[in-house]
């Protein structure tokens, strides 16, 4: 049977089945898909502007060891994504604005092939296929976090990292292209830091992080990551829990702010504030810069009701971001795009 010249590239179910609707083929990063299975659609988004094609036969994904890889990890139940050169995520397609760039925009829910770095990450083979052939000699990586009931310990030697019998014990481990380790650890299920306590140049990786994975190749010295031995992955014993743990956050305090008055619609301005900015405090690891997004939306409900300035507005969601420990470009985003979400102007506030 002949297979229409400009079939669409859209994966069906684990046979890999195309759909042949070659009257309505746009290009799109795999291939040419019908309208019904673009990105787009299938998110229930508006389409971006098309671009015409040519006809061609669609390119099949073809086996080889970084598919191999991703198919064997994701049997495993770690989600496998791949990275562009130099380690770096792919580039967000046009219609997928940057988190910082609008709040709003879940990245945990967008159905793209490829944007938003790790959340793109996947279990599903039909995607994986597709995933490498998109994103052709790209380096492998998997998600860690809770998600998967991973964390990663990575080792730099270069910056005085060493392995630490006596803390670590023995895990699934991986070699890295630069000459150190990735010691795999079952994800305790609490928060952790960024970075091992007392010891300089131990990672770590878990909510909101990622590793890359052999066969990958380090784009600095072009040697391959490998895994050693065939160790399963142990738990994290309770000493090496406590230096992975995050200092206590303090305890948020009672809103600073006064509201101006009781507002449009509302009973009590100061106890819907506290609230608000609680939100923010008690929010989960990975979830914080959402709940500030959220919080920052009904606090632009109540300076549209008359209850807060602008300014104070603004400064109590601020500080309640810093205690949450985010960054001052996700804070103002978040703000920025929360009033923004509710039509409440924020004129002099400085980026």
């Amino acid at each position: 049977m002949t297979r229409p010249a400009a079939a669409c590239g859209h994966w069906i179910g684990a046979e890999a089945r195309l759909c042949l609707a070659a009257d309505r083929v746009r290009r799109y990063l795999i291939g040419p898909r019908c309208p019904a299975h673009t990105p787009a659609a299938l998110a229930g988004r508006p389409e971006p502007p098309s671009v015409p094609v040519t006809t061609r036969e669609p390119t099949m994904p073809k086996s080889g060891p970084t598919l191999t890889a991703a198919l064997a990890l994701a049997a495993e139940g770690f989600p496998v994504f791949l990275l562009a050169g130099g380690k770096r995520p792919v580039a967000n397609c046009p219609a997928c604005p940057k988190a910082a760039e609008d709040p709003s925009h879940d990245p945990e829910a967008c159905a793209c092939l490829t944007c938003h770095a790790f959340y793109a990450a996947t279990r599903d083979p039909d995607r994986i296929a597709a995933l490498v052939t998109a994103v052709p000699g790209g380096m492998l990586a998997i998600r860690t976090g809770r998600l998967c009931d991973l964390c990663v310990l990575d080792i730099d030697p270069r910056n005085g990292g060493a392995v630490l019998p006596e803390l670590m014990p023995p895990t699934r481990c991986v070699r890295t292209g630069s000459g150190g380790w990735h010691l795999y650890y079952r994800h305790p299920g609490v928060p952790l830091a960024a970075k091992l306590r007392g010891h300089d140049g131990i990672d770590i990786k878990a909510d909101g992080g990622y590793v890359v994975v052999p066969p990958s190749a380090h784009p600095r010295t072009g040697q391959p990551y490998r895994r050693v031995a065939d160790r399963p992955m142990a738990e994290m014993p309770a000493p090496l829990l406590a230096l992975c743990r995050p200092p206590e956050p303090p305890a948020a305090p009672a809103a600073t702010v006064t509201p101006i008055g009781r507002g449009k619609g509302i009973s009590s301005p100061a106890a819907l504030l506290a609230a608000h900015l609680d939100a923010v405090a008690r929010a989960a690891e990975g979830t914080r810069r959402n709940t500030l997004y959220g919080a920052a939306r009904g606090v632009a409900r109540m300076v549209a009701a008359g209850a807060l300035t602008p300014a104070d507005a603004y400064q109590a969601l601020y500080d309640a971001g810093v205690r949450a420990q985010q960054t001052h470009r996700d804070i103002h985003a978040a703000i920025v795009g929360g009033f923004r979400a509710e039509s409440v102007a924020i004129e002099g506030i400085a980026a």
